[in-house]
């Protein structure tokens, strides 16, 4: 394999003359705001996906190079760049992870002009021309992890706890309607603002409901900042957490749980009762080929990047959006730094 080359810088890519033979992919990575831990291993996944698509010979013979825009900012200002980098001819897909109101935006200011990939779990809805979702909608996300915590921890008493956007908005409406068909009970309810913000009060309602379980829909650092406080009050060995946005870099964040009682529906790189997954090795081995010993750990929303990136160079520019397979449930246990998948079937 070539070198590896690193992805331009956003402006960096409008003032430089561009080749006129080279396809573009804009990778909009939140390298700012509550999501900005997890992007260091998707800059290196994204650059592998592009390192192997030029080895195999580009996009018919097409090289490919990346192109940054930072997704971690106000919706409006992701949205205004990623339209003005667009009308200057800057990229010609793009393929990004980010909270939900910047996906909302991106959808709204591109309206359909090129392909947008977008990778993790979504809010669900409609679905605009132009745009792949290749994540997991809300229920199916949750529901079968949700089932299993009912049946097999008695959890029976759930709060919700969240960030005051989109996506935890409505995962909070798919998984009440779940745990009531389960004969389960929401006890309590809150959403906060992205932080720095004091997580003393989403865990005071946990205490105060007398719940048994808890939902996070928190993302990125106020996610880590709400586990360790959550550690601190004692509640982690009684209480059992399950996140949609808890992944490797986050897990490790917190310093890891050894209480059996955090799990995770997030997909990850967990493999079944410790079996060897041989994608997975093989993924990483060649990550670490790449990035070498210091490498980033691979985390859910890395492998998504990759996907996405692999997958968007190979589509059409416009027309028909492909229906993608749904991905499987999953549930994982955290298990010290690192997941163990949980069966659900």
């Amino acid at each position: 394999m070539p070198e590896p080359t690193g992805p331009l810088d956003a402006w960096e890519a409008l003032l430089v003359p561009r080749p006129p033979d080279v396809v573009r992919v804009a990778l909009a990575v939140p390298l700012s705001g509550p999501l900005a831990l997890t992007a260091p291993s998707a800059l290196d996944l994204a650059g592998l996906a592009t390192d192997e698509t030029n080895a195999d010979g580009g996009v018919r013979g097409r090289p490919v190079e990346l192109v940054t825009v930072d997704s971690g900012r106000p919706p409006h200002v992701v949205a205004a760049e990623a339209s003005a980098l667009l009308d200057a001819g800057v990229f010609d897909v793009l393929v990004g992870y980010h909270t939900s109101d910047v996906h909302r935006a991106l959808e709204a200011a591109l309206a359909g002009r090129v392909r947008y990939v977008f990778t993790p779990p979504h809010e669900g809805g409609r679905q605009r021309a132009g745009v792949l979702r290749i994540g997991s909608s809300p229920r199916e996300q949750h529901a079968a992890a949700l089932a299993w915590l009912v049946r097999h921890r008695r959890a029976r008493r759930w709060a919700l706890v969240g960030n005051d956007y989109v996506w935890p908005q409505a995962v909070h409406r798919a998984a009440t309607a779940v745990l009531h068909g389960l004969g389960a009970d929401v006890v309590g309810e809150l959403l906060v603002p992205f932080g720095p913000s004091d997580p003393g009060a989403m865990v005071d309602l946990v205490r105060r409901s007398r719940a048994d379980a808890v939902l996070l829909s928190l993302v990125g650092r106020d996610l880590v900042a709400f586990n360790r406080e959550f550690a601190r009050a004692g509640l982690d060995h009684r209480v059992v957490r399950l996140s949609g946005a808890l992944e490797e870099n986050g897990l490790y964040a917190v310093g890891g749980d050894s209480t059996g009682e955090l799990f995770a529906c997030m997909p990850s790189f967990a493999a079944v009762d410790g079996a060897a997954d041989e994608g997975q090795i093989d993924l990483q081995e060649r990550h670490a080929r790449r990035a070498g010993p210091s490498a980033p750990v691979v985390c859910a929303y890395a492998r998504g990047v990759y996907d996405g990136v692999r997958l968007a160079v190979t589509l059409p520019g416009r027309g028909a959006t492909p229906r993608p397979v749904p991905a499987a449930p999953r549930l994982a246990r955290a298990e010290g730094l690192s997941f163990r998948e949980v069966r659900t079937a």
